[in-house]
Protein backbone atom coordinates (compact mmCIF):
# COMPACT_ATOMS: atom_id res chain seq x y z
CA UNK A 1 0.00 0.00 0.00
CA UNK A 2 1.61 3.25 -0.94
CA UNK A 3 2.11 5.59 1.96
CA UNK A 4 0.82 8.93 0.46
CA UNK A 5 -2.86 8.95 0.22
CA UNK A 6 -2.44 12.03 -1.76
CA UNK A 7 0.15 13.32 -4.80
CA UNK A 8 -0.35 16.06 -6.97
CA UNK A 9 2.28 17.17 -9.79
CA UNK A 10 2.25 20.39 -11.58
CA UNK A 11 -1.87 20.34 -11.19
CA UNK A 12 -3.08 23.31 -13.18
CA UNK A 13 -6.90 24.19 -14.21
CA UNK A 14 -7.43 27.19 -16.59
CA UNK A 15 -10.55 28.39 -18.18
CA UNK A 16 -10.00 29.66 -20.91
CA UNK A 17 -7.46 32.78 -20.83
CA UNK A 18 -8.19 32.40 -16.78
CA UNK A 19 -5.55 30.45 -14.25
CA UNK A 20 -8.08 28.90 -11.53
CA UNK A 21 -4.46 26.96 -10.63
CA UNK A 22 -1.32 27.12 -11.77
CA UNK A 23 0.82 24.57 -10.39
CA UNK A 24 0.04 22.65 -6.89
CA UNK A 25 2.25 19.78 -6.20
CA UNK A 26 1.97 18.25 -3.03
CA UNK A 27 2.09 15.21 -0.89
CA UNK A 28 -0.11 14.15 1.78
CA UNK A 29 0.36 10.93 3.57
CA UNK A 30 -2.13 8.61 4.96
CA UNK A 31 -3.10 9.38 8.16
CA UNK A 32 -2.90 13.34 7.88
CA UNK A 33 -4.78 15.96 8.27
CA UNK A 34 -3.69 18.75 5.75
CA UNK A 35 -4.97 22.45 6.24
CA UNK A 36 -5.26 23.77 2.66
CA UNK A 37 -5.53 27.59 3.02
CA UNK A 38 -6.05 30.95 0.67
CA UNK A 39 -8.43 33.93 0.27
CA UNK A 40 -11.03 33.59 -2.06
CA UNK A 41 -10.11 33.06 -6.08
CA UNK A 42 -6.94 31.68 -5.01
CA UNK A 43 -7.96 28.02 -6.40
CA UNK A 44 -8.88 25.69 -3.16
CA UNK A 45 -12.28 24.38 -4.44
CA UNK A 46 -10.99 24.07 -7.82
CA UNK A 47 -7.80 21.96 -6.63
CA UNK A 48 -10.74 19.60 -4.44
CA UNK A 49 -12.78 19.33 -7.01
CA UNK A 50 -9.78 17.65 -9.60
CA UNK A 51 -8.97 15.87 -6.76
CA UNK A 52 -12.20 14.06 -6.40
CA UNK A 53 -12.46 13.07 -10.09
CA UNK A 54 -15.54 16.32 -10.65
CA UNK A 55 -12.97 18.64 -12.99
CA UNK A 56 -10.11 17.46 -15.58
CA UNK A 57 -7.03 18.97 -15.08
CA UNK A 58 -5.69 21.10 -18.08
CA UNK A 59 -2.16 20.35 -16.74
CA UNK A 60 -0.21 17.97 -14.41
CA UNK A 61 -1.33 14.53 -13.00
CA UNK A 62 -2.43 13.86 -9.13
CA UNK A 63 -3.09 10.42 -7.77
CA UNK A 64 -5.44 9.58 -4.85
CA UNK A 65 -5.06 5.96 -2.70
CA UNK A 66 -2.46 4.85 -5.25
CA UNK A 67 -4.57 5.62 -8.11
CA UNK A 68 -4.58 8.20 -11.02
CA UNK A 69 -7.84 10.87 -9.88
CA UNK A 70 -11.06 10.00 -11.55
CA UNK A 71 -10.61 6.08 -10.96
CA UNK A 72 -14.21 4.77 -10.81
CA UNK A 73 -13.13 2.07 -7.77
CA UNK A 74 -11.12 4.62 -5.58
CA UNK A 75 -14.04 6.86 -5.61
CA UNK A 76 -16.15 4.58 -3.33
CA UNK A 77 -13.17 4.70 -1.24
CA UNK A 78 -13.29 8.71 -1.10
CA UNK A 79 -15.62 11.02 1.10
CA UNK A 80 -16.08 14.87 -0.29
CA UNK A 81 -18.35 17.74 1.32
CA UNK A 82 -18.51 20.30 -1.22
CA UNK A 83 -19.03 23.73 0.07
CA UNK A 84 -21.89 24.43 -1.42
CA UNK A 85 -24.67 21.83 -1.84
CA UNK A 86 -28.45 21.54 -1.66
CA UNK A 87 -30.32 18.27 -0.86
CA UNK A 88 -34.15 17.88 -1.43
CA UNK A 89 -36.32 19.13 0.85
CA UNK A 90 -38.63 17.19 0.76
CA UNK A 91 -36.48 13.97 1.64
CA UNK A 92 -35.66 12.74 5.46
CA UNK A 93 -31.87 13.25 6.23
CA UNK A 94 -31.79 8.66 6.61
CA UNK A 95 -33.34 9.11 2.70
CA UNK A 96 -30.88 11.27 1.40
CA UNK A 97 -28.27 9.10 3.33
CA UNK A 98 -30.04 5.64 2.06
CA UNK A 99 -29.98 6.82 -1.60
CA UNK A 100 -26.46 7.60 -1.29
CA UNK A 101 -25.62 4.30 0.55
CA UNK A 102 -26.92 2.57 -2.82
CA UNK A 103 -24.84 4.54 -4.79
CA UNK A 104 -21.81 3.39 -3.20
CA UNK A 105 -23.31 0.23 -3.13
CA UNK A 106 -22.54 -0.02 0.55
CA UNK A 107 -23.18 -3.24 2.40
CA UNK A 108 -25.21 -2.87 5.62
CA UNK A 109 -26.06 0.14 5.00
CA UNK A 110 -28.96 0.37 7.63
CA UNK A 111 -26.29 0.03 10.00
CA UNK A 112 -23.94 2.10 8.42
CA UNK A 113 -26.28 5.23 7.83
CA UNK A 114 -27.02 4.65 11.82
CA UNK A 115 -23.30 5.21 12.94
CA UNK A 116 -23.04 8.43 10.61
CA UNK A 117 -25.92 9.97 12.24
CA UNK A 118 -24.74 9.22 15.57
CA UNK A 119 -21.61 10.77 14.34
CA UNK A 120 -23.06 14.15 13.14
CA UNK A 121 -24.84 14.38 15.95
CA UNK A 122 -28.75 13.73 14.03
CA UNK A 123 -30.03 10.65 14.78
CA UNK A 124 -33.19 11.99 16.81
CA UNK A 125 -33.71 14.28 13.35
CA UNK A 126 -32.98 11.15 11.35
CA UNK A 127 -36.67 11.13 9.98
CA UNK A 128 -37.33 14.92 9.74
CA UNK A 129 -37.53 16.06 6.05
CA UNK A 130 -34.17 18.40 4.85
CA UNK A 131 -36.37 21.34 4.68
CA UNK A 132 -37.16 21.64 8.35
CA UNK A 133 -33.31 21.37 9.13
CA UNK A 134 -31.41 24.75 9.69
CA UNK A 135 -28.27 25.15 8.17
CA UNK A 136 -25.99 24.04 10.30
CA UNK A 137 -27.81 20.53 10.20
CA UNK A 138 -27.86 20.06 6.58
CA UNK A 139 -24.26 21.05 7.50
CA UNK A 140 -24.15 17.93 9.79
CA UNK A 141 -26.11 16.45 6.58
CA UNK A 142 -23.07 16.68 4.31
CA UNK A 143 -20.79 15.81 7.01
CA UNK A 144 -22.84 12.72 6.69
CA UNK A 145 -22.71 11.73 3.41
CA UNK A 146 -19.18 12.30 3.55
CA UNK A 147 -18.17 9.91 6.06
CA UNK A 148 -20.54 7.16 4.70
CA UNK A 149 -18.98 4.22 4.12
CA UNK A 150 -15.78 4.93 6.12
CA UNK A 151 -14.22 6.10 3.67
CA UNK A 152 -9.98 6.42 3.52
CA UNK A 153 -9.66 10.13 2.87
CA UNK A 154 -12.29 13.04 3.46
CA UNK A 155 -12.08 16.00 1.79
CA UNK A 156 -13.76 18.49 3.64
CA UNK A 157 -14.61 22.36 1.30
CA UNK A 158 -15.38 24.66 4.48
CA UNK A 159 -17.34 22.01 6.44
CA UNK A 160 -18.03 24.75 9.44
CA UNK A 161 -19.24 27.42 7.41
CA UNK A 162 -22.92 27.33 8.75
CA UNK A 163 -21.76 26.58 12.17
CA UNK A 164 -22.13 28.02 15.57
CA UNK A 165 -19.32 27.62 18.00
CA UNK A 166 -20.84 24.14 19.83
CA UNK A 167 -20.89 22.53 16.00
CA UNK A 168 -17.10 23.50 14.97
CA UNK A 169 -16.03 22.31 18.40
CA UNK A 170 -18.00 19.44 17.28
CA UNK A 171 -16.40 19.09 14.08
CA UNK A 172 -13.18 19.79 15.44
CA UNK A 173 -13.72 15.94 17.42
CA UNK A 174 -15.03 14.19 14.51
CA UNK A 175 -11.47 15.28 12.87
CA UNK A 176 -9.39 13.84 15.77
CA UNK A 177 -11.89 10.86 15.57
CA UNK A 178 -11.03 10.49 11.88
CA UNK A 179 -7.03 10.46 12.34
CA UNK A 180 -7.33 7.95 15.40
CA UNK A 181 -8.35 5.49 12.80
CA UNK A 182 -5.98 6.59 10.31
CA UNK A 183 -8.16 8.17 7.87
CA UNK A 184 -6.56 11.20 5.55
CA UNK A 185 -8.32 14.47 6.33
CA UNK A 186 -7.79 17.30 3.43
CA UNK A 187 -9.37 20.41 5.19
CA UNK A 188 -10.11 23.58 3.00
CA UNK A 189 -11.32 26.22 5.66
CA UNK A 190 -11.07 30.02 6.20
CA UNK A 191 -11.17 29.66 9.91
CA UNK A 192 -7.19 29.52 10.46
CA UNK A 193 -7.72 29.40 14.54
CA UNK A 194 -9.61 25.84 13.29
CA UNK A 195 -6.87 24.99 11.29
CA UNK A 196 -4.06 25.76 13.55
CA UNK A 197 -5.37 23.26 16.24
CA UNK A 198 -6.25 20.19 14.18
CA UNK A 199 -4.07 20.11 11.41
CA UNK A 200 -0.51 18.30 11.08
CA UNK A 201 0.71 20.05 8.37
CA UNK A 202 -0.87 23.50 6.07
CA UNK A 203 -0.62 24.26 2.49
CA UNK A 204 -1.17 27.64 1.53
CA UNK A 205 -2.31 28.84 -2.46
CA UNK A 206 -2.23 32.07 -3.50
CA UNK A 207 -3.81 33.22 -7.07
CA UNK A 208 -3.14 29.22 -7.96
CA UNK A 209 0.22 28.49 -7.13
CA UNK A 210 1.41 27.31 -3.51
CA UNK A 211 3.04 30.11 -1.76
CA UNK A 212 3.94 28.19 2.01
CA UNK A 213 3.61 24.68 2.78
CA UNK A 214 4.91 22.86 6.07
CA UNK A 215 3.79 21.94 9.60
CA UNK A 216 2.20 24.86 11.57
CA UNK A 217 5.06 25.24 14.05
CA UNK A 218 7.82 25.82 10.73
CA UNK A 219 5.21 28.17 9.40
CA UNK A 220 4.69 30.27 12.52
CA UNK A 221 8.25 29.82 13.69
CA UNK A 222 9.30 29.51 17.21
CA UNK A 223 8.22 31.38 20.17
CA UNK A 224 10.08 34.50 20.84
CA UNK A 225 9.93 35.70 24.41
CA UNK A 226 6.95 36.20 26.22
CA UNK A 227 4.23 38.72 26.48
CA UNK A 228 3.19 39.77 30.06
CA UNK A 229 0.14 41.88 30.96
CA UNK A 230 0.42 43.96 33.65
CA UNK A 231 -1.57 47.17 35.24
CA UNK A 232 -0.27 48.92 33.17
CA UNK A 233 -0.67 47.01 29.96
CA UNK A 234 1.18 44.54 27.98
CA UNK A 235 4.80 44.03 27.94
CA UNK A 236 7.16 41.98 26.09
CA UNK A 237 10.47 39.84 27.77
CA UNK A 238 13.05 38.41 25.66
CA UNK A 239 13.76 35.62 27.75
CA UNK A 240 13.97 31.54 26.71
CA UNK A 241 10.84 29.29 28.16
CA UNK A 242 13.15 27.86 30.93
CA UNK A 243 13.38 31.29 31.96
CA UNK A 244 10.35 32.29 32.63
CA UNK A 245 9.59 31.18 35.70
CA UNK A 246 12.22 33.25 37.00
CA UNK A 247 10.86 36.36 35.04
CA UNK A 248 7.70 36.03 36.68
CA UNK A 249 9.13 35.55 40.39
CA UNK A 250 10.99 38.22 40.01
CA UNK A 251 8.37 40.79 38.43
CA UNK A 252 5.86 39.77 41.59
CA UNK A 253 8.49 40.34 43.90
CA UNK A 254 8.59 43.70 42.69
CA UNK A 255 5.31 43.99 43.40
CA UNK A 256 3.68 43.76 40.16
CA UNK A 257 0.58 42.59 39.63
CA UNK A 258 0.64 39.53 36.61
CA UNK A 259 -2.80 38.89 34.56
CA UNK A 260 -1.34 37.14 32.04
CA UNK A 261 1.31 35.37 30.21
CA UNK A 262 1.46 34.71 26.94
CA UNK A 263 4.30 33.14 24.42
CA UNK A 264 5.13 36.10 22.06
CA UNK A 265 4.98 33.71 18.97
CA UNK A 266 3.93 34.68 15.35
CA UNK A 267 0.10 32.97 15.16
CA UNK A 268 -1.23 30.69 11.29
CA UNK A 269 -3.33 34.42 10.45
CA UNK A 270 -0.25 36.69 10.88
CA UNK A 271 1.89 34.49 8.42
CA UNK A 272 -1.37 33.91 5.95
CA UNK A 273 -2.05 37.19 6.32
CA UNK A 274 2.22 38.22 5.00
CA UNK A 275 2.39 35.68 2.25
CA UNK A 276 -0.75 36.41 0.95
CA UNK A 277 -0.55 40.20 1.06
CA UNK A 278 2.73 39.75 -0.37
CA UNK A 279 4.92 41.27 2.59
Amino acid sequence: MPSDALVARGLAKRYGRIHALHDLTLRVERGECLGFLGPNGAGKSTAVKMLVGLVRPTGGAADVLGKPVGDRATRARIGYLPELFRYPDWLAAREVLAFHARLLRLGGAPRAIGEVLDEVGLRERANDRVGTYSKGMQQRLGLAVALLGAPEIVFLDEPTSALDPVGRSDVRALIERLRARGTTVFLNSHLLGEVERVCDRVCIVDRGRVVAEGSVGALTGAARGVRVRLEEGWREFDVAPDEIPALVARLVGEGARIHAVEPNQTTLEDRFLSLVRGA
